[in-house]
């Protein structure tokens, strides 16, 4: 029994091979299948090789089944050889760029050395096999062996000679099962030769097999089906989160819109040198909420890692001032003593990104006024200066309620808020600290956290920035401080948007161009207007409309032979990217919501003409109905309405009434589309009426009537009609009975 060890044993392992690999789901290319051929070649041989042992002890009895069983075995090995040289042709032409044409050659090879190898096969079963057998071995030998052997010889010669010339082709962990069956293979092919009593060959087929196992492209399916999912998953909610980013920033800048927009109108009118402070303030503020709601975008990109950092020269002193002045704003009536100290021997002119130094410090000081209800707040900058670097050293300090030392390491996690329930009413998303972390770090710095829990907490800021040896009057500035309006009369621009507070707030910004306005609310009607013949210098348009978005105006537009009027998109959806998707989709410029002036002035100026000879004005054709009428805001009080948030949004109660006139008039009318839609399941447009009516509710203190339909519109983008369905008698109520006070509240 001593000669059939090798074979019993390599029986052994083959049958715990063949068990591990086709137990499992395996990927369906070529590698596994020339694998399961050198599986199933390997596993018959040996049962072959076994069974050929016991025959050839039988000859006499069996002389016929022993010579087809020991023809059958050499054919076996042979057959293994035979796939495992197509299985290195395969690798050694192997182009990971088309899959057509690895599966072509894999099928040449095969036909090719089929033909080989039926011509080998009639050749073993006619020449003899002679076979030896003593007290301990058992083989065969003659013509039809030193034919086998002279066959493997030339394969393995094949094998050799593709392995040498695409070599670098070839991976290298799949390289050692051949190189090993080089050497092993060979030894054993010349030992067996000379020595027929050691059999070694079937040994060495497995141990290649075996080998080859852990080099082959077969990874688990059953994980890569659980990857996938994962994948799957993943990727929903990445496009959930970019949504979700989406309409938080049309729902932000929207607002946003009307309190720029008519923020600097108002500057530029003749009022008093305090109410111009003031409203420089509120611009300031608002820019500054922009910048925030920016870096609530911008996480996104941190993810990414596409967040980019850009600097350039800045005013220390203007930098500070802008800080100070917009956390004092944010104390408003607080009982807080607010301290500040600035290092006056602080460079006027330091060289870095302003804009992101500026949010790191707003987002710790509003952070501070949060959570801050008595003392104080204590905000610090000190400077260290090593020849021409600043290390700024920024301290916020606070009395509020500190953090609990296990805490502290969860600080700068996302979406990251601690004892919910004593601050319920604390607003926050809790990215701010996150996002000043990421930016920190992407300067370079450092930021340090201390806090004793109940009795405040210390943020600790330091940031190496460049010294410019400027004073900050010769600073050149990379702001749009270039906000005169050029005379554009004689010109004519045509502004869409379905929100006709949106209109007031382009009309009036356009007015100082004395360009001719034209305010309409729809897609269709500005291609109306164009198909009859009126011409228009630009055109700004609105994306987000009912029936026909900006985008398909567009497209439809461009297919009005002769069309040339440049386009902008005007849109509140200013996420990162937008503006390159915008142009993609073939606007000619982009202008994000709230319209910042010296953005508007750059697009006016380069496609509309200045007049060098202006002629006055005619009034702005505007169909928006005003009316101005002595009203009670009493009133408006007694039924619910929170008119001070109205005032916050809109300005004043002439702003406010004209807003409400236009909210009664169109009422009527959305209220029987909002119907329309409902009834027809029509949720795309559903949601896009009852995001107006949340909007117009807003700005007009409807605090009820907003909140229902902001669930009306998430719901409807979810094209959750049951939902639609079942709430809405509670929708319609609430807006007839609006409707009801306005109707009293203006007189009709």
């Amino acid at each position: 029994m001593y000669s059939m060890f090798f074979q019993i044993a390599s029986l052994f392992y083959i049958i715990l091979l063949i068990l591990a690999y086709f137990s499992k789901k395996r990927i369906n290319n070529i590698e596994n299948k020339i694998y399961a051929c050198l599986i199933i070649n390997v596993f018959i041989s040996l049962l072959l090789d076994i069974a050929s042992i016991f025959t050839i002890k039988n000859l006499a009895a069996i002389p016929i089944i022993n010579d087809i069983v020991a023809k059958m075995y050499l054919a076996t090995l042979i057959s293994w050889l035979t796939f495992f040289t197509i299985y290195i042709i395969v690798l050694a032409k192997h182009d990971n760029n088309n899959d057509s044409y690895n599966l072509s050659y894999y099928k040449k090879s095969v036909h090719i050395f089929s033909i080989f190898y039926l011509i080998y096969l009639a050749t073993l079963f006619i020449l003899p096999l002679n076979y030896n057998f003593s007290q301990n071995a058992v083989y065969s030998y003659g013509p039809a062996a030193n034919v086998s052997y002279l066959y493997a010889g030339i394969l393995i010669l094949i094998e050799l000679c593709f392995t040498f010339f695409n070599i670098k082709k070839i991976p290298i962990k799949k390289l050692l099962p051949m190189f090993l069956f080089f050497i092993f293979g060979t030894s054993a092919v010349i030992i067996q030769m000379n020595n027929p009593s050691i059999l070694l060959i079937s040994f060495m087929d497995t141990f290649i097999t075996f080998l080859m196992y852990f080099t082959i492209e077969n990874p688990d399916m059953k994980l890569i089906e659980e990857l996938n999912l994962a994948k799957e998953q993943a990727e929903k909610a990445n496009r959930a989160k970019t949504d979700f980013l989406s309409n938080m920033s049309h729902e932000i800048r929207t607002p946003l819109n009307a309190i720029v927009g008519f923020s600097q109108a108002l500057a530029e009118e003749d009022i008093s040198s305090e109410a111009r402070e003031e409203v420089k303030d509120i611009i300031m503020s608002s820019n500054n909420l922009l910048e925030i709601v920016n870096g609530i975008l911008d996480i996104s990109k941190i993810e990414a890692n596409k967040l980019e950092i850009v600097n350039t020269e800045y005013d220390t002193r203007r930098l500070m001032k802008d800080v100070v002045a917009l956390t004092k704003a944010r104390l408003a009536s607080r009982p807080l003593d607010f301290k500040v100290d600035i290092d006056p021997t602080m460079p006027q002119v330091l060289y870095g990104d302003h804009v992101r130094i500026k949010q790191i410090l707003i987002n710790i000081l509003t952070n501070a006024v949060k959570y801050t209800k008595e003392g104080y707040i204590a905000f610090s900058v000190n400077t260290v200066i090593t020849d021409d670097v600043c290390r700024l050293i920024m301290t916020v300090e606070d009395s509020g309620i500190g953090i609990k030392p296990e805490d502290i390491d969860k600080l700068f996690t996302k979406f990251q808020r601690f004892e919910l329930e004593k601050n319920a009413t604390t607003e926050g998303t809790g990215l701010g600290l996150a996002i000043t972390k990421s930016l920190v770090e992407l300067m370079n710095g450092k930021i340090v956290v201390q806090s004793k829990y109940g009795e405040g907490s210390k943020f600790t800021v330091s940031i190496d920035q460049r010294i410019i040896p400027k004073t900050s009057d010769e600073i050149e500035t990379t702001d749009d401080t270039n906000t005169n309006p050029f005379n554009a009369s004689g010109q004519r621009i045509l502004v869409v948007d379905d929100n006709n507070i949106n209109l007031k707030v382009a009309n009036r910004l356009l007015k100082d161009y004395e360009a001719d306005v034209v305010l309409i609310n729809s897609g269709q009607e500005c291609i109306n207007r164009i198909l009859d013949g009126e011409h228009y210098d630009l055109i700004l348009m609105d994306d987000m409309m009912p029936h026909m978005t900006g985008t398909e105006t567009l497209k439809n537009l461009k297919n009005i032979f002769g069309f040339k009027i440049p386009v902008v998109a005007l849109t509140a959806n200013a996420i990162s990217g937008m503006r390159e998707r915008y142009l993609s989709l073939g606007f000619d410029d982009y202008l994000a919501k709230p319209i910042n002036q010296g953005h508007l002035f750059k697009v006016l100026k380069k496609y509309l003409v200045e007049n060098p000879n202006p002629v006055l004005r005619n009034e702005v054709k505007n169909d928006i109905v005003q009316e101005e009428k002595n009203h009670s805001r009493e009133f408006l009080e007694s039924k619910g309405i929170d008119v001070n948030h109205g005032l916050e949004l809109l300005g004043d109660m002439e702003m406010y009434d004209m807003t409400i006139a236009e909210f009664y008039k169109e009422f009527p009318e959305k209220m029987k589309k909002i119907d329309e839609y409902k009834n027809s399941n029509d949720m795309p447009n559903y949601a896009i009426l009852v995001h107006a009516m949340k909007s117009d509710s807003k700005y007009l203190g409807f605090m009820e009537l907003a909140d229902i339909s902001y669930k009306h519109e998430m719901a409807s983008k979810e094209e959750n009609i049951s939902f639609v369905n079942e709430n809405y008698e509670l929708l319609k109520m609430e807006a007839i009975k609006i409707y009801n006070i306005v109707k009293e509240y203006i007189g009709e």
